[in-house]
């Protein structure tokens, strides 16, 4: 398989680049594994990595209805930050920022991480307070935090409105200098190619339609391209987990699916340096490489499996982005699309074992999914290898529910879509 270096890039420029080496084979599946990761996404695709890398287990295949990374991972607005205010969620995301400033070295595949901050904008006295207080607690927790004043945020972002007479006037923000934004598909690319590098089997468009049971117990799949075995089955399935489990006989699970739009706008010089988000609504926005605004608000609050949005939800995110930068307001939308978001009940997130012997569940992400890729993989990779969770994954099983230990981040109890 390919080797990426300075010197393989000279090699195959000289070349005319048509002596690429393919990324990652394209296996048959074989009859038995000890480890099937039904997702070919970022989560599925870390898990399977840190399963070779961390615990040693090689006998491990990822099954992928289409081609990998064909789900959310591509289908997100790219930020990645740890600014959380809990100290369960502070714990579990400062891990995962920690492995991000050093992935691209460890996987040998540039995600173009770039650390270029993120800013939520408060425009009240007390929003400017939950947010102060949101800081300290990130501080507390060893995270970077700094609150700007309204003179300090118009220097950094010229093109917001800050003026008095504006229409939600900007009262402060609480940046992360830290965190910022990374190439989703080289995500998706950079854990495929390392974990087929290390002997996981990559198997698309390879759909699970039933699983393989001894009583209870798990043990195996049905696909489309036959029954495989494994000791072990985990799901990374996002938005589609409720129609897996029902699969395997699980017709109840705390979980809403909901869509997610997101948006670019058509190429423009350099305009914002940072991912702004707007703390009067909800909308966060960030510039990409090529130049586009990408964007995205608040969820299509129905429930829905497809991977597409409506009007309303759109032109209520226009509207907001408008107000933060009315200077976007003639720009021209390029394109949009939507992902699937499985809503937890608390909107954190669950890894954990069950609730079937043989199973292995990560899901629950909401808004969370792309930016917790490497801590979800390895604590996922963890749980599963030792059948226990890692401490930083500990507080994030189905039993909170049953003990009312709830990680409510946003405060709006029971309500998944409110997350």
């Amino acid at each position: 398989m390919a080797e990426y270096s300075a010197l393989s890039l000279l090699k195959n420029a000289l070349s005319g680049n048509r002596d690429w080496k393919p990324a990652w084979r394209k296996p048959d599946p074989k009859p038995r594994y000890d480890v099937i990761v039904i997702g070919g996404g970022g989560h599925g695709l870390a898990t399977a990595y840190y399963l070779a890398a961390e615990h040693g287990i090689t006998n491990v295949a990822v099954v992928e209805k289409g081609w990998l990374g064909s789900g959310n991972i591509g289908r997100n607005t790219t930020i990645v930050r740890s600014n959380y205010l809990l100290p369960e969620s502070v714990r579990f995301y400062e891990f995962s920022m920690k492995l991000w400033e050093n992935l691209s070295h460890e996987l040998n595949y540039n995600v173009m991480f770039s650390q270029r901050g993120v800013l939520n904008l408060a425009h009240s006295p007390g929003q400017a307070d939950a947010f102060i207080r949101r800081g300290n607690a990130m501080r507390h927790g060893g995270v970077d935090a700094e609150w700007l004043t309204p003179q300090q945020i118009a220097r950094k972002v010229p093109g917001l409105d800050t003026s008095g007479s504006a229409r939600f006037p900007i009262a402060g923000g609480l940046l992360q200098p830290r965190a910022g934004t990374a190439r989703h598909d080289a995500v998706a690319w950079g854990y495929a190619r390392a974990a087929d590098r290390r002997g996981v089997d990559l198997i698309e468009n390879c759909e699970v339609t039933g699983f393989l049971r001894d009583g209870d117990q798990i043990t195996g799949v049905s696909t489309t391209r036959g029954d495989i075995r494994a000791k072990k089955v985990a799901l990374a399935v996002a938005g589609s987990t409720s129609r897996v489990l029902q699969r395997a006989g699980i017709e109840r699970f705390p979980i809403e699916s909901h869509v997610l739009q997101a948006f670019v706008s058509e190429a423009i010089k350099p305009f914002v340096n940072c991912v702004v988000t707007f703390g009067a609504g909800h909308l966060y926005m960030s510039q990409s490489d090529k130049g586009g605004l990408v964007f995205g608000g608040s969820l299509d609050f129905y429930n829905s499996y497809a991977q597409r949005g409506n009007l309303p939800t759109a032109e209520d995110v226009m509207s907001e982005i408008c107000a933060m930068f009315p200077a976007v307001a003639r720009l021209r939308l390029l394109r949009s699309w939507g992902g699937v978001m499985d809503m937890s009940m608390d909107g954190s997130p669950i890894i954990t074992r069950g609730p079937l012997p043989g199973l292995y569940l990560n899901c629950g992400w909401c808004y969370g999914g792309f930016k917790a890729t490497p801590a979800s993989g390895y604590s996922f990779a963890w749980t599963i290898a030792r059948d226990e969770p890692h401490a930083i994954n500990a507080p994030f099983t189905l039993s909170r529910f049953e003990r009312g230990a709830a990680i409510d981040e946003t405060g709006h109890g029971p309500t998944p879509k409110l997350h």
